[in-house]
Protein backbone atom coordinates (compact mmCIF):
# COMPACT_ATOMS: atom_id res chain seq x y z
CA UNK A 1 0.00 0.00 0.00
CA UNK A 2 2.80 2.25 0.90
CA UNK A 3 4.75 1.75 -2.00
CA UNK A 4 1.67 1.95 -4.00
CA UNK A 5 1.29 5.54 -2.93
CA UNK A 6 4.43 6.46 -3.54
CA UNK A 7 4.85 5.51 -7.13
CA UNK A 8 1.96 7.08 -7.43
CA UNK A 9 3.08 10.59 -6.05
CA UNK A 10 6.18 9.50 -8.25
CA UNK A 11 4.09 9.46 -11.46
CA UNK A 12 2.35 13.00 -10.57
CA UNK A 13 5.78 14.45 -10.14
CA UNK A 14 6.56 13.79 -13.46
CA UNK A 15 8.84 10.36 -12.61
CA UNK A 16 10.65 12.53 -10.16
CA UNK A 17 11.19 10.57 -7.01
CA UNK A 18 10.22 12.49 -3.95
CA UNK A 19 13.04 12.95 -1.31
CA UNK A 20 11.14 11.65 1.46
CA UNK A 21 14.69 11.75 3.80
CA UNK A 22 14.48 16.14 3.44
CA UNK A 23 11.14 15.38 3.55
CA UNK A 24 10.80 14.19 6.80
CA UNK A 25 13.84 16.59 8.70
CA UNK A 26 11.77 19.25 7.41
CA UNK A 27 8.62 17.81 9.04
CA UNK A 28 10.50 17.08 11.93
CA UNK A 29 12.00 20.92 11.94
CA UNK A 30 8.18 21.93 11.79
CA UNK A 31 7.17 19.73 14.69
CA UNK A 32 9.73 20.54 17.50
CA UNK A 33 8.63 24.69 16.56
CA UNK A 34 4.92 23.83 17.00
CA UNK A 35 5.98 21.11 19.95
CA UNK A 36 7.05 24.36 21.98
CA UNK A 37 4.29 26.64 20.41
CA UNK A 38 1.99 27.27 23.81
CA UNK A 39 -1.95 26.10 22.35
CA UNK A 40 0.83 22.84 20.89
CA UNK A 41 2.11 22.09 24.19
CA UNK A 42 -0.67 22.65 26.35
CA UNK A 43 -2.55 19.95 23.62
CA UNK A 44 0.09 17.67 24.19
CA UNK A 45 0.41 17.44 28.37
CA UNK A 46 -3.28 17.28 28.54
CA UNK A 47 -2.94 14.06 26.09
CA UNK A 48 -0.57 12.10 28.94
CA UNK A 49 -0.24 11.09 32.30
CA UNK A 50 -3.28 11.80 34.71
CA UNK A 51 -5.61 13.60 32.06
CA UNK A 52 -5.20 11.14 29.44
CA UNK A 53 -6.42 8.64 32.15
CA UNK A 54 -9.42 10.92 33.45
CA UNK A 55 -9.96 11.74 29.62
CA UNK A 56 -10.36 7.57 28.97
CA UNK A 57 -12.50 6.93 31.76
CA UNK A 58 -15.63 9.44 31.08
CA UNK A 59 -15.50 8.18 27.45
CA UNK A 60 -15.99 4.76 28.46
CA UNK A 61 -19.16 3.37 29.76
CA UNK A 62 -18.71 1.15 32.72
CA UNK A 63 -15.61 -0.13 34.77
CA UNK A 64 -12.38 -0.82 33.24
CA UNK A 65 -9.43 -2.57 33.91
CA UNK A 66 -5.87 -1.04 34.86
CA UNK A 67 -4.18 -3.49 31.98
CA UNK A 68 -6.48 -2.04 29.55
CA UNK A 69 -5.59 0.98 30.49
CA UNK A 70 -1.39 0.76 30.41
CA UNK A 71 -1.83 -1.30 26.58
CA UNK A 72 -3.71 1.60 25.24
CA UNK A 73 -1.27 4.43 26.72
CA UNK A 74 1.75 1.81 26.34
CA UNK A 75 3.00 2.09 29.84
CA UNK A 76 3.91 -0.36 32.25
CA UNK A 77 0.98 -1.60 34.63
CA UNK A 78 3.14 -0.28 37.83
CA UNK A 79 2.87 3.44 36.05
CA UNK A 80 -0.40 3.20 35.53
CA UNK A 81 -0.95 2.00 39.31
CA UNK A 82 1.27 4.67 40.59
CA UNK A 83 -1.36 7.09 38.18
CA UNK A 84 -4.37 5.53 39.66
CA UNK A 85 -2.90 5.93 43.30
CA UNK A 86 -2.86 9.89 42.62
CA UNK A 87 -6.31 9.72 41.05
CA UNK A 88 -7.94 7.63 43.83
CA UNK A 89 -6.26 10.55 46.32
CA UNK A 90 -7.59 13.19 44.39
CA UNK A 91 -11.23 11.59 45.08
CA UNK A 92 -11.58 11.38 40.87
CA UNK A 93 -11.31 7.66 40.03
CA UNK A 94 -12.04 4.59 42.09
CA UNK A 95 -11.18 1.04 42.78
CA UNK A 96 -12.85 -1.78 44.03
CA UNK A 97 -12.29 -5.53 43.16
CA UNK A 98 -14.36 -7.57 40.57
CA UNK A 99 -17.23 -9.25 42.33
CA UNK A 100 -17.44 -12.39 39.17
CA UNK A 101 -12.71 -13.02 39.36
CA UNK A 102 -11.82 -11.69 43.05
CA UNK A 103 -8.03 -11.15 41.00
CA UNK A 104 -9.18 -8.29 39.24
CA UNK A 105 -9.51 -4.71 40.42
CA UNK A 106 -11.63 -2.38 38.73
CA UNK A 107 -11.13 1.36 37.69
CA UNK A 108 -14.31 3.76 37.91
CA UNK A 109 -14.61 7.23 37.42
CA UNK A 110 -16.30 9.45 40.18
CA UNK A 111 -18.78 12.45 39.65
CA UNK A 112 -15.72 14.87 40.57
CA UNK A 113 -13.81 13.04 37.44
CA UNK A 114 -16.21 13.48 35.29
CA UNK A 115 -16.67 17.43 35.70
CA UNK A 116 -12.71 17.12 35.47
CA UNK A 117 -12.78 15.69 32.27
CA UNK A 118 -15.29 18.21 31.09
CA UNK A 119 -13.41 21.01 31.62
CA UNK A 120 -10.23 19.29 30.58
CA UNK A 121 -12.34 18.05 27.07
CA UNK A 122 -13.30 22.17 27.03
CA UNK A 123 -10.10 23.27 27.52
CA UNK A 124 -7.94 21.20 24.67
CA UNK A 125 -11.12 22.21 22.70
CA UNK A 126 -10.52 25.63 23.13
CA UNK A 127 -6.64 25.30 22.65
CA UNK A 128 -7.06 23.26 19.36
CA UNK A 129 -9.38 25.86 18.23
CA UNK A 130 -6.94 28.87 18.63
CA UNK A 131 -4.45 26.62 16.72
CA UNK A 132 -6.50 25.87 13.82
CA UNK A 133 -7.71 29.76 13.72
CA UNK A 134 -3.85 30.68 12.73
CA UNK A 135 -4.66 28.92 9.33
CA UNK A 136 -7.38 30.16 6.59
CA UNK A 137 -10.44 27.62 6.87
CA UNK A 138 -8.67 25.67 3.76
CA UNK A 139 -5.22 25.10 5.54
CA UNK A 140 -7.43 24.26 8.39
CA UNK A 141 -9.62 21.77 6.52
CA UNK A 142 -6.43 20.30 4.71
CA UNK A 143 -5.05 20.15 7.95
CA UNK A 144 -7.07 17.79 9.68
CA UNK A 145 -7.77 15.86 6.70
CA UNK A 146 -4.04 14.87 5.62
CA UNK A 147 -3.65 14.49 9.65
CA UNK A 148 -6.83 11.85 9.48
CA UNK A 149 -5.39 9.78 6.74
CA UNK A 150 -1.86 9.73 8.32
CA UNK A 151 -3.88 8.31 11.42
CA UNK A 152 -5.85 6.09 9.43
CA UNK A 153 -2.55 5.00 7.46
CA UNK A 154 -0.46 4.42 10.37
CA UNK A 155 -2.55 2.57 12.24
CA UNK A 156 -3.10 0.14 9.55
CA UNK A 157 0.61 -0.15 8.80
CA UNK A 158 3.27 -0.46 11.19
CA UNK A 159 5.81 1.69 10.64
CA UNK A 160 9.39 1.05 12.18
Amino acid sequence: MVIMLIELANFFMGGKKLDYKALALEFIQYMHLLRHARPQKELNESMQGEAFVIQYLSHNDGSILPSEISNIMGISTARIAATLNSLERKGLVTRRIDTNDRRRILVDITLEGKALAEEQHEFMLNNLIKLLSLLDDNDAKEYVRITGKLAELASQHKVD
